[in-house]
């Protein structure tokens, strides 16, 4: 949650045009990380569950795309970047160890 917090934040600063465009998409992918998460965990399924944490993973791996065009448009700073940047990679380690913990117990 806290990572989408921090997208939600940083894309205030975007362009107002952007509203529909950049913002937008971002932001969907950010919720949709922790709402894929919560969605796996209340299948009935171990199976279920991975797949939604792959779900989560690739949503993670969209945000950084985006984020990363944001910068090169210069929605955002270098050091705003970097700190949402820095969480993402922390969320990305929780999710492929969490993968492949439940992998492993199958």
């Amino acid at each position: 949650m806290e990572m989408t917090e921090a997208i939600y934040k940083l894309s205030t600063s975007f362009p107002t045009d952007e509203r529909y465009g950049l913002t937008s998409q971002i932001r969907r992918a950010a919720v949709s990380i922790p709402s894929n998460i919560a969605e796996g965990r209340s299948r009935s399924s171990r199976k279920d569950f991975v797949q939604f944490l792959h779900i989560s993973l690739g949503s993670v791996s969209e945000v950084e795309t985006q984020l990363e065009l944001a910068k090169r448009l210069s929605f955002c700073g270098e050091s705003d970047y970097n700190k949402v940047v820095n969480v993402l990679l922390e969320v990305k380690k929780m999710l492929s160890k969490m993968i492949s913990s439940l992998k492993a117990g199958s």
